[in-house]
């Protein structure tokens, strides 16, 4: 068996070293798409890294500015973590680890209640039981999430921590109404304006076009660009660790865990590779990466949706595409310079993007019931999301002690509890789904034609 394992190690750092060109490496056949051990030619290869850069920028400094983060020491782990994700998984996952929005909440909870440093420790606690699940993964198998986290839970924890995030992004509407409707309307009509990679990257030409408007008006300061120098470390800040920051933290575990396991799923998809062997490794590697992070001041990482949009548009799943976006990353966040122009975005386009942005986090969820039929006429499940989802976006709030566990933690705890308790008296009483009704399928589409006929 170890004979075994240390050959296929073996065989993957061989195929990480070197990937396999791509026929002519310049064009890609009809109905065909490049392999995670392909690539194209080095200058295609390039420049398509650099996309992926573009395609991540938007949201993950979203992350940074919104939490007070330094942009630049973000964009340093972002690319290190990448980095090291290829690593790894052997060159077998692309992927790039940008800023996740699940800690947006909890980084701000921790930094109001005992400063920066303390939502530092609570990223790095994330990222060590993110590590611990992938290494439960890797040798136990995947199975066991999809029966702790059926796609009902799974789908409102993502739901609801979109939706608790609502406020934050009306508290910058507020300071910039007319910016933040011009910031809007600008990433809603290049969506539907445009096709390609113009359209997938609406959020940054969004954000673009709204700090221009932003400029125009007078809300941007560039004395910090100015005084910033060209070349530098960027900023780096210690952990402290505060218990009562756990249950802030921990619930994002979930979310991590989702966002990895689904981006796994969807390159195999996409490919047409059996990706399960390594989905415990991609799930160890993205913790390590968050551990990184959160020991350095940035904030936690996880697998960007964004970056599969570009692989789509691309047909190029080249894993040698990421090496080279981790490090045009790493470059950028060498320059001071440039996260003084990043840290320059006025409050009225941070509201504007993160409306959309935060919004999109919530019908995910909402997609992730749709995608697996979730039936809302199972109280089991109608009840699981209904209560979890108020909880959340009310942000319900409990003190014991030194803990403290607010609207995400709450929700999150509260789908897995309700929906496992009821899912066991349900089939121990049999009373698991009732019989549709126009109260429950009031678009009748749960109904089989006819089945509400009166009776004559």
């Amino acid at each position: 068996m170890n004979e075994h394992r240390e050959v296929a190690v073996g065989a993957e750092a061989r195929r990480f070293a070197g990937w396999k060109l791509h026929g002519d490496g310049r064009h890609i056949s009809p109905g065909t798409v490049v392999a995670p051990d392909e690539r194209l030619s080095w200058p295609a290869t390039i420049g398509i890294g650099a996309q992926h850069v573009v395609a991540m920028f938007g949201a993950t400094f979203l992350v940074p500015l919104i939490t007070k983060f330094d942009p630049a020491t973000t964009l340093f782990f972002s690319a290190v973590g990448t980095l090291l994700f290829l690593v790894i998984t052997g060159g077998r996952v692309p992927s790039y680890l940008g800023s996740s929005f699940a800690f947006i909440a909890p980084i701000a909870a921790a930094s109001n209640l005992f400063g920066q440093s303390s939502a530092l420790g609570g990223i790095i606690s994330v990222g060590v039981l993110l590590a611990i699940v992938g290494l439960v993964v890797h040798f136990a198998g995947a199975k066991w999430i999809d029966i702790v986290m059926p796609p009902t839970v799974t789908g409102t924890i993502v739901a609801l921590i979109g939706f608790n995030l609502a406020p934050e992004a009306w508290n910058n509407v507020q300071l910039a109404p007319l910016t933040a409707v011009v910031t809007i309307a600008s990433i809603v009509l290049i969506t539907v304006l445009f096709r390609g990679l113009v359209g997938r990257l609406s959020i940054l030409l969004g954000v673009l076009i709204g700090y221009a408007t932003a400029a125009i008006r007078g809300e941007v300061e560039f004395d910090a660009v100015r005084d910033a120098q060209w070349f530098g470390l960027p900023d780096f800040t210690a952990p402290t660790f505060e218990p009562a920051t756990l249950g802030l933290f921990l619930p994002v575990v979930l979310v991590l865990i989702a966002e990895n396991v689904g981006h796994v799923k969807s390159v195999a998809a996409m490919t047409g590779q059996n990706l399960d062997d390594v989905t415990g490794r991609a799930l160890f590697a993205d913790g390590v990466a968050t551990v990184l992070a959160g020991s350095g001041g940035g904030s936690g990482t996880t697998t960007y949706a964004e970056n599969i949009g570009v692989m789509a548009a691309t047909r190029v799943y080249s894993s040698a595409a990421y090496l080279v976006a981790g490090l045009v990353a790493f470059l950028l966040s060498m320059s001071p310079k440039f996260g003084a122009v990043v840290a320059t975005i006025p409050a009225g386009v941070l509201g504007g993007a993160a409306t959309v942005l935060y919004g999109m986090i919530g019908m995910l969820g909402v997609r992730i019931w749709v995608q697996n039929r979730v039936n809302f006429s199972d109280p089991v499940n109608l009840n699981t999301a209904a209560i979890a989802l108020v909880i959340g976006i009310a942000n319900f709030t409990w003190v014991v002690g030194d803990m403290r566990f607010e609207g995400i933690a709450l929700g999150s705890a509260a789908a897995l509890l309700i929906y496992h308790v009821m899912r066991q008296i349900a089939r121990v009483r049999g009373t698991s789904q009732e019989a549709a009704s126009p109260a429950s399928a009031p678009a009748g589409t749960e109904l089989e034609e006819g089945s509400l006929r009166r009776e004559q």
